[in-house]
């Protein structure tokens, strides 16, 4: 069965290009100019992938990607942005968009970033990779994608599920961003590690008492991150 991209732009120039290039390797394209048309189309289409642009008539791709996630949506987005600035990059992702690519772009690059959220999304886990994680208070279950931390729920994006998971099987290796970005995001070129460091930091607000002063996932400096075990602290009488 063919994989369903909607993609989202008010350039009608644009959207025929991608939805050319995605149709030449196989997928099923649809395509709407608003933000507001996105959520009649999923009820319709029921895409696998949102191709998403921020600047939107009638309401944003923030505005959109806020409200899908809001509403317990976790399709994979892709956002894109003629801006260079890295704060609505960083908007996109704060958002719920699992990954965002900068007007001008490759349609190449932008089907190589869509089969790697479906390969991701289609991988099953081994029998071996069900065993449930413990690091210190920290429970990862694979299978289930849920954890906990001192018992209580921890409510995660897929692509944080997915990092974090990296990160435990790799505990106490240091990982540079260019590895994590193969790793859980498989991009085999060279991309924007500045997506790593945001995933970090959502990781660290919602996993360590202190994101400043993180226990778990530490940076090591000019090299990357890396996940470790938290000392033990003595409690005194």
């Amino acid at each position: 069965m063919k994989k369903k991209i909607l993609v989202v732009d008010d350039e009608p120039s644009i959207s025929m290009l991608i939805e050319f290039n995605l149709k030449l390797v196989g997928f099923e394209v649809q395509c709407v100019y608003d933000g507001e048309a996105v959520f009649q189309a999923i009820r319709n289409f029921r895409p696998d992938v949102i191709v998403l642009d921020l600047m939107l008539p009638k309401m944003d791709g923030i505005q959109v990607c806020r409200q899908l996630r809001s509403q317990g949506n976790l399709v994979p987005i892709i956002m894109l942005t003629a801006m260079q600035d890295l704060s609505d990059k960083i908007a996109g992702l704060d958002n719920g968009a699992d990954d965002y690519m900068t007007k001008p772009f490759s349609p190449q690059e932008l089907i190589s970033r869509i089969q790697a959220i479906l390969r991701r999304i289609q991988a099953l886990p081994s029998a071996a990779d069900n065993t449930p994680i413990t690091i210190g208070q920290l429970v990862i279950q694979p299978d289930q994608r849920e954890v906990t931390l001192k018992g209580q729920a921890v409510e995660l994006t897929p692509k944080e599920f997915d990092l974090l998971l990296f990160l435990c099987k790799h505990r106490g290796k240091v990982l540079s961003r260019q590895q994590l970005l193969h790793g859980v995001w498989d991009y085999h070129f060279l991309g924007d590690t500045r997506i790593v460091d945001v995933h970090i930091s959502h990781l660290r607000d919602k996993i360590e008492c202190n994101a400043k002063s993180p226990e778990y996932i530490v940076t090591i400096r000019n090299v990357g991150y890396k996940l470790t075990e938290p000392a033990m602290k003595e409690s005194y009488a």
